[in-house]
C-alpha cells in the first residue's frame, strides 16, 4: 500500500519528457519496419531501428527549430 502512495505524490504533468521518449520509441515501431523494408536485406534489422530512430529525431528537432525561429517570443 505504501508503494502505491508514494506513487501518487509524482507530478506526472511536469514530466513530460519521459512521456515524449516513450511516444518515440514506440513511432519508432511503426517506421523501423519501413526503413528495412526499403532497404531490400542490405540493412540489418538493428540498424534499420537506429536509422528510424535517428529519422524521428531529426524530423523533432526540423519542428522545434522551426517552432523557435517564428514564434521565438514563446522561448
Amino acid at each position: 500500500m505504501e508503494n502505491i502512495n508514494l506513487l501518487s505524490g509524482i507530478e506526472w504533468r511536469r514530466q513530460k519528457l519521459p512521456l515524449y521518449a516513450f511516444l518515440l520509441l514506440c513511432l519508432n515501431l511503426v517506421v523501423a519496419p519501413a526503413v528495412y523494408a526499403a532497404a531490400n536485406g542490405s540493412l540489418e534489422r538493428r540498424h534499420a531501428y537506429a536509422l528510424g530512430l535517428l529519422g524521428l529525431l531529426t524530423f523533432g528537432l526540423v519542428v522545434y527549430l522551426f517552432v523557435v525561429v517564428f514564434q521565438p517570443e514563446r522561448f
